[in-house]
């Protein structure tokens, strides 16, 4: 067994040992789940530091046929894509179970759950087979009904249910387009992405922007854009804080994940969809902002604000080129970071006051200053600010835009759309510190605990990232370079 596939089924055995686990034993069921995240963690730590960056080819392979009539296999591989998602999984996977000792009811289910959910992320990640890649995508869906449905809020049972349709409708047409370039993959039967490629040259331009377009909507729902994020703001309002951490940390990197795939795999239906994908991607980051700006419910601006940010990163895969997919990429690492961070001191302060009404608070810094500095530096790192990871990110995805724009005199435009989006950013993360961290003091907020050590490592551990990848990004943009640079390379052969 290949060091891909113990990490991959090392949340699975957490499972298996979980499920043996006599339910009253609360503690011992936190420390075994505790127990194979950590393991997960180290695993990919371990393989960061045997990868090599330099190599853009697909990395500690393992292939085992299934069904040889059918084409599907056991395949797993890591490129410069799949590796930042790994860190990104098993980290957040980590700090949520950090953030989950208040869960009290139900706890063995509710851990088996996020451990089965980690399984089925990694499978996503690691799976170089598409009909591998669509049964882990489709592993989520099961444990992410059961936790917003089981331990959400309110109006839970409205919000999975809301989830799982929204997913399921989009994986249909995922499943249609998959389907449609296997027929023209005799030799694989469809079932290996590097067929696929080949496979996908075959095709009538029609049927590859159609299958595209399949592609769009299946992926486009789990990021989501524009106009399919109808799920988005009551999962994330009504899902426990933990889970929120994963759901927007990691699950809406799935979809921008399997975009840049099939982007990669159909180039030219991407250049004939350009303008649309273009044109949602700047829609999504302004109407995302304009909501965020608005909200009351600090879950809720969270969630608008990732609506946001997916756009920034649908418009720098919309561009076709080097410094826009790397610009998208790093939105997605940073995204990842950035919205795990404020959910987890969204949820600890809710755990304090049950309220996530802004206009409840103000001058906390003088109560809670060490959540007051975690959340200001997240918060400006989310509005881009020169010194953050989001600032990289949006730089290169600025810079990729307009290159490509510039050409044929859209270039001005989309700089205004994109100034624009930047600075609706800006006023909600503004605002949102001006309402949580200045005023008087009121009277219920008096007593509030500052953050505690276990919280205090959990949140610090996401915004040293932020910072530390913001002042130092070449190791990050290293990670994906090589990759980055062959996936440019088919995209200019075929486009060109």
């Amino acid at each position: 067994m290949g060091i891909l596939s113990i990490l991959l089924w090392t949340p699975a055995a957490g499972v298996l040992l979980l499920a043996l686990t006599p339910g009253q034993h609360t503690q011992l069921i936190r420390y075994i789940a505790n127990l194979f995240t950590t393991i997960a963690l180290l695993l990919v730590c371990w393989l960061l530091s045997i990868y090599n960056a330099h190599d853009a080819d697909l990395q500690f392979t393992e292939y085992l046929p299934l069904n040889p009539k059918l084409g599907s296999a056991y395949a797993l591989g890591i490129d410069g894509l799949s590796m930042p998602m790994l860190i990104l999984a098993t980290l957040l996977t980590s700090i949520t179970l950090l953030a989950s000792f208040t869960v009290s009811s139900s706890v063995k289910g509710y851990h088996i759950c996020l451990l089965l959910l980690e399984f089925g992320m990694l499978g996503v990640f690691l799976a170089q087979d598409w009909a591998l890649f669509y049964i882990f995508w489709e592993v989520t869906l099961i444990p992410l009904f059961f936790l917003i449905g089981r331990w959400g809020g309110r109006r839970r049972h409205t919000a999975s249910l809301n989830f799982v349709l929204y997913t399921m409708g989009g994986s249909i047409f995922m499943l249609i387009s998959l389907l449609a370039v296997s027929q023209y993959d005799f030799e694989h039967s469809g079932s290996l992405m590097s067929s696929m490629h080949q496979a996908a040259q075959d095709m009538p331009r029609v049927e590859q922007v159609l299958v595209l377009l399949g592609f769009l909507i299946g992926f486009g729902v789990k990021m989501p854009i524009f106009p399919l994020h109808g799920w988005l703001p009551l999962a994330h309002v009504e899902a426990p804080s933990p889970v929120s951490i994963l759901l927007s940390g990691i699950l809406l990197k799935m979809g921008a994940y399997g975009l840049i795939r099939a982007v990669v795999m159909l180039p030219e239906a991407a250049l004939l969809l350009q303008p649309l994908l273009v044109f949602l991607g700047v829609f999504g980051m302004l109407y995302g902002g304009l909501l965020a700006w608005r909200q009351s419910d600090l879950k809720a601006m969270v969630a608008y604000s990732s609506l946001s940010h997916m756009g920034m990163v649908l418009l720098g895969i919309a561009t076709l080129n080097e410094a826009g997919i790397t610009g998208a990429v790093l939105q997605m690492s940073a995204h990842g970071l950035i919205a795990g961070a404020l959910f987890l001191l969204v949820g600890l302060l809710y755990e304090r006051t049950h309220s996530r009404n802004i206009q409840d608070y103000s001058s906390l810094i003088r109560v809670m200053p060490r959540f007051t500095l975690l959340m200001t530096l997240t918060l400006l790192a989310a509005m881009g600010l020169p010194g953050s990871i989001g600032f990289i990110a949006e730089l290169h995805t600025l810079i990729g835009g307009f290159s490509v724009f510039s050409s044929v005199g859209m270039g001005l435009a989309l700089m205004a759309f994109f100034s624009a989006g930047i600075l609706i950013g800006a006023a909600y993360a503004v605002r949102t510190i001006s309402l949580l961290f200045t005023g008087p003091v009121k009277p219920p907020m008096q007593q509030l605990e500052d953050l505690k050590a276990t919280e205090l490592l959990a949140a610090g551990i996401l915004v040293t990232g932020i910072v530390l990848f913001g002042l130092l990004p070449a190791p990050l943009l290293d990670l994906s370079a090589a990759t980055i640079s062959q996936m440019n390379g088919r995209i200019s052969q075929r486009i060109l």
